[in-house]
């Protein structure tokens, strides 16, 4: 088949600037043919590329003790003791969700699974993070159906349970949702593998499912914005197979058990090219690859489809050459594709050979290596105005107004759809704060939470970048979990234009500073930038994704309050309304600056929850809604009222930072505010759980009824 001429028009549509063409002629010495065209494109666009944040990134905390692999491979991999260690990362799929909603949520639980089990680690638990649209606009309602519906889908088929996540709603969202997918797994210390290629002549096999026209140009798509040509995307988006994913990898573990793999790499954006090139690169090596060995599964694909599909549940891998008929033998097993389709090679170089015609010969390290990196231009956001004064409200009006909202409403129409207990070792449902697991044959525990206040990132990304990994913290540290490392998952708007990058610039060194403080080190993550629809920008949406260890000797914050607990609240409140749930959902108001977040008060009651553990009956941070929402959430999960001593707006709802809400016996009570006077931890009395009715000073209503409220109002907004 011809290959088309390389033209302007062409080299623009695989979202290559000019200057950026002119290195690829600079690097090759001559044009490049379409393929390799194809692949430059796949290799140097932002989501392969990370070519507008590379810069910022490498700014992150990324070591620690617990850190066995930081950024840079499939996931990342923390020690949790005795051998064990837990390997997770975030990622996301947001252009596609928005095109194809059910394929794209589906495909982007699949992908984040592969880069667990490529590691060896047996996936163990889910979360996602949801973002959408007015619950008004036209495309949302199809959207949360279509996403929820793909996460469920793919997950619940696989078998890895959901045990967190978060879901909200803002105009900024109704020309490009957000779908971030994050995945943990176990694996054993001594036995993780690595994606780097070693060895000269060793064979390179495809694993897994046939590889066909779906997903061609993937990556290139989510690396720009949306236009109203947006339907015309559609073919770009994967679709999955999650009953071939499961025995992809029952197969991949088990291979690994043989001895017989050198280096392994799972095939997600930017497919063969993208883990043929890496595997090379991070082996220093080259590769040769012949084409009509790879399995297909459609008629006349060229060199270029192949080598950009992102079919799924594929694999690349490096094979001891002695080993082949064992390792195939397994992949036969299990039905599903094994060829051997290229070798490594000494030379740095990239060889792409079609029954025996060259399609492309490129010099691999630079077209990894040499992906241009830009120090993009940015302006600091600027300081946010004064928040005007807040009217005093009634504040069971005010409470009603959170929840009715299906940002504050029970979300339990969205984790019914997910598999929660699949695996048997779930102890924390969905919508109780950080979800847990039993790490399998072992009294230890892992927490897992998901957190990030994009209203208050557009503010102020310094204060919002930090107070993202605060709340992770704190929701890790409400469960009795020491927080051990974190994943981001970095959602901005056009990076070319300066006050986005100034956002994200912000962003990153409120992350870094938080992280370096709580000792919660960045281990891995995605960035996702050009989430904008004729020029118009997401909310700067920064996601944290954390993990925590209850040791085998420590027991979980896990109960609920009853009736006659005492209600205690942690921390220091001085009544922060600005950019608060209650100004945007009641008031209809974003105004206001990010409340400040101090991280040496975080670290210390974090510190005093978990040491104080057994004097604690139930436990829950504070953040959107702050003691109103806390207070109601706490009581609502238990079946009995509370009555908080004021009905003070500002005390109510303000979103001071470094906060808990404690429920304990009375003498428990005591010993604890013995214990915070020792620590220096601020504490106070703030009323009791007892009856059937929500108290907030004098304004009341029954709990049943509020109840009612907070677990409709989702459905009937989205269902």
């Amino acid at each position: 088949m011809q290959e088309p001429a390389i033209t302007t028009d062409l080299i623009q549509a695989h979202g290559l600037k000019p200057d950026e063409y002119q290195l690829i002629l600079e690097i090759i010495g001559r044009a490049p043919t379409f393929t390799e065209l194809g692949i430059f494109s796949a290799m140097w666009n932002e989501h392969c590329s990370y070519k507008s944040s590379k810069k910022w990134l490498r700014t992150l905390p990324t070591d620690g003790p617990q850190v066995i692999c930081g950024p840079g491979e499939n996931a990342g991999i923390v020690d949790i003791g005795d051998g064990d260690a837990v390997v997770f990362k975030m990622e996301s799929h947001n252009h596609p969700s928005y095109i194809e909603p059910y394929q794209g949520a589906a495909t982007g639980v699949g992908g984040i699974l592969r880069d667990v089990f490529t590691m060896g680690a047996r996936p163990v638990a889910a979360m996602n993070s949801l973002s959408f649209g007015e619950t008004g606009h036209p495309k949302t309602r199809r959207l949360v159906n279509g996403v929820v519906e793909g996460v469920g889908g793919y997950g619940n088929c696989f078998g890895v349970p959901t045990v967190g996540g978060e879901v909200r709603f803002h105009p900024a969202y109704n020309g490009n949702c957000l779908v971030n997918a994050f995945a943990a797994g176990l694996a054993r210390t001594d036995s993780i593998f690595y994606s780097a290629a070693s060895g000269v002549g060793m064979p390179v096999v495809y694993l897994g499912a046939k590889t066909g026209r779906d997903g061609v140009g993937g990556a290139t798509m989510a690396s720009a914005e949306f236009d109203d040509t947006i339907e015309e995307k559609r073919p770009t988006v994967q679709v999955g197979d999650p009953f071939t994913e499961k025995r992809l990898m029952e197969a991949t573990l088990e291979l690994m058990q043989t001895g017989a793999v050198i280096s392994i790499q799972d095939m997600g954006a930017a497919g063969l090219t993208c883990s043929a090139v890496e595997m090379g690169d991070k082996g220093k090596l080259g590769v040769k690859l012949n084409l009509e060995d790879v399995p297909q599964r459609e008629d006349n694909m060229t060199a270029y489809e192949m080598m950009l599909s992102e079919s799924q549940e594929r694999m690349l891998m490096v094979l001891k050459p002695e080993l082949e008929a064992e390792a195939r033998a397994v992949f036969e097993k299990w039905d599903l594709d094994f060829a051997i389709v290229g070798e490594t090679i000494a030379e740095d170089r990239f060889l792409i050979l079609h029954h025996g015609e060259v399609k492309a010969d490129l010099p691999l390290s630079p077209l990894s290596g040499r992906a241009p990196e830009y120090d993009r231009p940015w302006v600091e956001t600027p300081a946010a105005e004064p928040l005007a004064d807040v009217p005093q409200i009634d504040p069971i009006d005010g409470l009603r107004g959170l929840i009715a909202s299906p940002n504050y409403a029970g979300k339990q129409w969205v984790y019914e759809q997910y598999d929660t207990m699949v695996m048997a070792d779930s102890t924390r449902l969905p919508g109780q704060g950080a979800g847990i697991i039993r790490v399998h044959g072992t009294d230890k525990k892992l927490a897992f939470t998901s957190d990030v206040t994009p209203r208050y990132v557009r503010a102020n990304p310094f204060e919002g970048g930090k107070q993202a990994v605060a709340e992770a913290f704190r929701n890790l540290c409400a469960v009795g979990a020491k927080p051990l490392a974190t994943t981001d998952n970095l959602n901005f708007g056009n990076p070319e234009k300066p006050d986005i990058m100034g956002q994200f610039v912000g962003a990153i060194k409120g992350i870094g500073e938080a992280v370096a403080a709580l000792d919660m080190p960045i281990v891995s993550g995605n960035v996702s930038l050009y989430n904008e629809t004729d020029g118009s920008a997401i909310l700067p949406t920064p996601t944290i994704g954390a993990v925590g260890l209850i040791a085998a000797d420590e027991a979980p914050i896990n109960g609920t309050a009853r009736d006659g607990h005492v209600a205690l609240l942690i921390g220091d409140t001085a009544g922060h309304l600005g950019q608060s749930a209650l100004l945007a959902e009641v008031f209809n108001r974003e105004d206001g600056d990010a409340p400040h977040v101090d991280l040496d008060a975080e670290r210390r009651n974090g510190e005093f929850i978990r040491a104080n553990r057994g004097l604690i009956k139930a436990c829950t941070d504070l953040s959107d809604g702050g003691l109103a929402l806390a207070a109601f959430e706490m009581a609502e999960a238990a079946g009995v009222g509370v009555q908080i001593d004021t009905d003070d707006t500002a005390t109510l709802f303000g979103e001071d930072q470094a906060r808990y809400l404690v429920a304990c016996n009375f003498d428990q009570a005591e010993a604890l505010m013995i214990a915070a006077g020792q620590a220096g931890v601020p504490i106070a009395t703030v009323g009791k759980f007892t009856g059937d009715h929500i108290w907030f000073g004098n304004s009341g209503a029954p709990l049943a009824d509020l109840a009612e409220t907070y677990r409709s109002a989702f459905a009937s907004a989205i269902a």
